[in-house]
């Protein structure tokens, strides 16, 4: 398994390869130039906000052509699936600039020749951002409350999903290689 991160990592396991990428200049590169081999299936977990990339422009880079410059990549590299974490109201008519862009992203990846594409469209994400060594975010951390709080009256696509419950419905999502598009709602996310 091969992994292309921001930064390295502290965890290591015996059957992954970590490889330090520069995802700002990765849409300029070669898809030839990464340095992993042929590979059956991608999962892009690639994202930011606007106010930590700091400009609009910015995000745009790390959401559009970031994620899709490591698509492209996988496709040259054999890859016949695709999982991509997206966001819950992404589409290409919003106007709203996150979800605009996060829905351009989207289109654009299903029309790359991918014979499966799933797609996971999650609510807030829960989990523990210290531990993936990110500043935590205090309006998240109020809706989180306040989501607690209302559980049983928020409907399941609007609730609160833990990161590693997305990331286990992409990877089983991805492996069955349904063919063509597949959209996993929040609610279709969630385990508990």
């Amino acid at each position: 398994m091969h992994s292309l991160v921001r930064k390295s990592v502290m965890q290591t396991h015996a059957k992954l390869q970590s490889h330090v990428v520069d995802f700002a200049k990765l849409g300029t590169a070669s898809a030839q130039a990464l340095p992993v081999p042929h590979i059956d299936e991608v999962y892009v977990c690639l994202g930011t906000t606007i106010k930590v990339a700091g400009s609009q422009e910015a995000f745009r880079a790390v959401d559009f052509d970031a994620v899709l410059a490591v698509a492209r990549a996988g496709l040259a590299r054999g890859a016949t699936r695709i999982g991509v974490i997206s966001a819950m109201g992404a589409s290409s008519a919003s106007g709203v600039f996150y979800s605009r862009v996060k829905g351009e992203m989207e289109d654009a990846v299903s029309k790359l020749g991918y014979s499966s594409v799933t797609i996971a469209r999650p609510s807030f994400l829960a989990g523990d951002r210290e531990a993936l060594q990110q500043d935590s975010r205090f309006g998240e951390k109020i809706a989180l409350a306040a989501m607690s709080l209302f559980n049983p009256l928020i409907p399941s696509n609007y609730k609160a999903v833990q990161a590693v419950d997305v990331a286990a419905a992409l990877l089983h999502q991805v492996r069955q290689g349904v063919a063509g598009h597949t959209v996993l709602l929040s609610g279709q996310l969630q385990t508990a």
